[in-house]
């Protein structure tokens, strides 16, 4: 789930579900929305931490390569020498996705938690924490608390189909489990195709589809496109 977020008075955030569109094209889908945001930066800070079956090097050139069109020119996380600085001066982050637990590894890692919270950052590590990702733990992050910039956890690529045969629990179970041992918790399942736009404390929700709204003990809450007012 790949995320851009600006260093601006009021943080911006653009926190995507997925990266793709149906057709498997990179970030095509959220070229407009990138380029709002931008709002006529030129540069941007790629980090592609959580790339675990392509190299960092080819991610990079991915990401430039979709990005060409809104006019960004990305510089390389790995490469940086001295990240935390690298963060404090970039006009724009955008967070590759992948695997969030490699992700928050290699962030932590590299002393960068502080100063992208600082910054703002990239959707599944905005929230409290990395729980509600769909991602196998494939390395230990060492905690799973993240950034906290907004203050509800997410859950991207939602769907709660369940296909014909499967025994597993559906994604609203899951969820549910999560909020019976975290009860003061809440999560936003994000559906492929939907994003939210943070600006300070305001939230917008994107997309073609509904996304859904989880409480401990409460039904789902179905949300349509529109200004977010969760409680």
């Amino acid at each position: 789930m790949p995320d851009a977020s600006v260093a601006t008075a009021a943080p911006r955030l653009l926190l995507l579900s997925n990266s793709r569109n149906p057709a498997g094209q990179y970030l095509v889908h959220a070229r407009a929305a990138l380029a709002r945001i931008a709002d006529g930066r030129r540069t941007a800070l790629f980090l592609p931490f959580a790339g675990t079956t392509i190299s960092w090097d080819d991610y990079l050139d991915l990401a430039q390569q979709a990005l060409d069109p809104v006019g960004l020119q990305l510089q390389g996380a790995h490469r940086c020498a001295d990240l935390p600085e690298a963060i404090g001066t970039a006009e724009m982050l955008l967070v590759g996705g992948g695997n969030t637990f490699c992700l928050l590894q290699a962030l932590r890692q590299r002393a960068a938690l502080q100063p992208i919270r600082d910054a703002v950052a990239g959707a599944v590590l905005a929230t409290p924490s990395i729980a509600t990702t769909n991602d196998m733990p494939i390395v230990d992050p060492g905690g799973f608390d993240a950034l906290g910039l907004v203050p509800f956890q997410i859950n991207a690529h939602y769907t709660n189909a369940l296909p014909a045969g499967h025994q597993g629990e559906t994604r609203n179970q899951r969820i549910a489990e999560y909020l019976v041992r975290n009860p003061a918790k809440t999560v936003l399942g994000l559906p492929e195709g939907n994003w939210v736009e943070v600006c300070g404390t305001r939230m917008v929700l994107h997309g073609p589809h509904a996304a859904w709204w989880f409480r401990s003990a409460r039904e789902p809450l179905m949300l349509e496109s529109g200004l977010l007012e969760l409680g």
